[in-house]
C-alpha cells in the first residue's frame, strides 16, 4: 500500500526542517502528524512518603530520562531535601546527562552516561557497585536495568516519581493515516482507552523497543514495523527503509 499520512505519537519538533523525519516529509510527500500519545503527572509529595524512601540513604541516582531528572530534583525540593554535592549520577544518554545542567554545576559534579543503553551504563555502574543506588521511575516503567542490577547484585531501589497517563486522542480519526508510530506500551494503552473498539486493519504500525512490541501483539494488533533493529537503528531510519521498499512496488 502507498503511504501518504503517518501518526507519530510524539510532540511535533519545535524544527521539522531538523528533526530525523523531515527527509521521510520532503523525499516522499508524506504528511507527518504529531501527537502525544501519553502525558506525565508527577506524584505528590505524600505518595513520594508512602513510599517510604529516605533519598539521605542513596549515594548515587540512575536517570533514564528528562521526566525522571525532572521529577527527581521537583521531590527533593518539595520533601526539603539538599542534595550534597557527592550524589554520583549515572545517565542512559548524553543528553540526559547534559540535561542535569538545568539543575547542578555539571562540571563540579560526578557524572556518567553511555549512550549504548543499557549496556553501556551498567558497566560504569559495576565501577561503582559498593554504592547504593536510586531508580527514579514511572508507575509504567518498563526499564531493563532492574533486571540487570539484580543480576549483578546491586544494592539498589526503585522509587515512582511520576505516572504516565493516557492522553485523549478523541480529536483524532486513526482511519485517516496509513501509519501509526509508536514508541511506549503506554502509547499503545492510550489507542484503547479512548478508542476500545479500534480496529488495525489496514493500518500499519511501527514501534520502537521490545515492550512495545510486546505490548502492540498483547492487544491483538499487528505489528508491521520493529525498530531498533542491526538495519534501522532509529524510528525514522525504519521507516525510510520501509518506503524505500514500498516505492519499488
Amino acid at each position: 500500500m502507498k503511504i501518504k499520512r503517518i501518526l507519530i505519537s510524539q510532540p511535533k519538533p519545535a524544527d521539522i526542517e531538523r528533526s530525523p523525519y523531515y527527509n521521510i516529509i520532503s523525499n516522499y510527500n508524506i504528511q507527518c502528524d504529531f501527537h502525544k500519545f501519553i502525558k506525565i503527572e508527577g506524584v505528590t509529595t505524600q505518595e513520594f512518603r508512602l513510599q517510604k524512601i529516605y533519598l539521605q540513604d542513596y549515594g548515587a541516582v540512575i536517570m533514564t530520562s528528562r521526566n525522571a531528572v525532572d521529577n527527581f530534583f521537583r521531590i527533593a525540593k518539595e520533601a526539603r531535601y539538599e542534595i550534597p554535592d557527592s550524589l554520583k549520577y549515572f545517565c542512559n544518554s548524553e543528553s540526559t546527562a547534559f540535561y542535569l545542567q538545568k539543575y547542578i554545576r555539571y562540571r563540579k559534579r560526578k557524572v556518567f552516561h553511555s549512550n549504548n543503553f543499557p549496556e553501556g551504563i551498567m558497566e560504569k555502574i559495576l565501577k561503582h557497585k559498593d554504592e547504593k543506588f536510586l531508580l527514579p521511575c514511572s508507575d509504567a516503567s518498563t526499564s531493563e536495568i532492574p533486571e540487570l542490577l539484580d543480576k549483578e547484585g546491586i544494592a539498589y531501589k526503585e522509587v515512582v516519581l511520576y505516572k504516565t497517563l493516557s492522553s485523549d486522542l478523541s480529536h483524532l480519526n486513526l482511519n485517516d493515516y496509513d501509519m501509526i508510530v509508536l514508541f511506549t506500551p503506554s502509547g499503545v494503552k492510550s489507542i484503547f482507552d479512548t478508542f476500545p473498539d479500534f480496529i488495525q486493519d489496514k493500518i500499519l504500525i511501527s514501534a520502537y523497543g521490545e515492550a512495545t512490541h510486546k505490548a502492540i501483539k498483547e492487544a491483538g494488533l499487528r505489528l508491521d514495523i520493529e525498530t531498533p533493529t542491526p538495519e534501522a537503528p532509529s524510528m525514522s531510519m525504519a521507516i525510510e527503509n520501509y518506503l524505500k521498499e514500498n516505492q519499488k512496488k
